[in-house]
């Protein structure tokens, strides 16, 4: 089973194929189950030659609730974007969280507060990311920034702006989106990361998951995106 690909609807166009090609230097096939169907792609999953998926939207909480076994981190956030074949059954882990995690210990690791700005897929596990560096962390949906935010660390998964959040101020802020982001020029925000160092953080942790060997970070920190 040399085989892996991404699970999600729609699939095709995401960046995954390039940055693991370049993590393993084509090595391995990589490509889509494009399923708007959730048991459709976990059929094509289970019974096909794939050693491990990536699992983008809007299949992560069925991935979690599929998976014979679940990581921590996706017992406390029920979303999984990793699922790998294994001898004791189908395994889910959860990237966006472990990506986070290393964000906040790299950027902010004197940050005592933090709150996330939404709180979806990847909202729920910034969320407890934040939580498990110790930080004392509450949640703002869209609606909810126009009376201001003041934290230590922001961590921004609306995938668009929303009205009230120049109203931001916080010493560092991590955005998710690295297609369109929105907060680069926040004037309340003291440091900017953003969804592309996020992104090669996910798949340089979660690649390592899938197959059992270190990528290669250099090739994937040269990948444009």
């Amino acid at each position: 089973m040399d085989k892996f690909a991404l699970i999600g609807w729609p699939a095709a166009g995401s960046l995954s194929p390039l940055l693991f090609g370049a993590a393993y230097g084509g090595k391995y096939g990589y490509g889509f189950i494009e399923q708007q169907d959730w048991a459709t792609a976990w059929r094509i999953f289970t019974e096909g030659d794939y050693r491990a998926v990536n699992v983008t939207a809007p299949h992560k909480m069925e991935a979690a609730r599929a998976a014979a076994w679940r990581s921590p981190e996706v017992e406390a956030i029920g979303a999984a974007n990793i699922l790998v074949k294994t001898d004791d059954g189908i395994k889910a882990y959860n990237s966006d969280y472990l990506a986070v995690k290393q964000l906040i210990r790299i950027h902010a690791p004197e940050a005592r507060t933090a709150v996330v700005v939404g709180f979806g897929g990847a909202g729920k596990a910034a969320f407890r990311a934040a939580l498990d560096c110790g930080l004392s962390t509450t949640v703002k949906r869209h609606s909810e920034l126009t009376d201001g935010v003041c934290a230590d660390l922001v961590i921004f998964t609306l995938p668009k702006a929303a009205p009230g959040m120049e109203n931001i101020l916080c010493n560092t802020l991590i955005e998710a989106n690295y297609r369109d982001p929105q907060c680069e020029s926040l004037v309340g925000v003291g440091h900017y990361v953003g969804g592309r160092e996020w992104l090669r953080a996910q798949a340089v942790l979660g690649y390592e998951i899938m197959t059992g060997e270190a990528p290669d970070r250099d090739a994937i920190g040269q990948v444009k995106i």
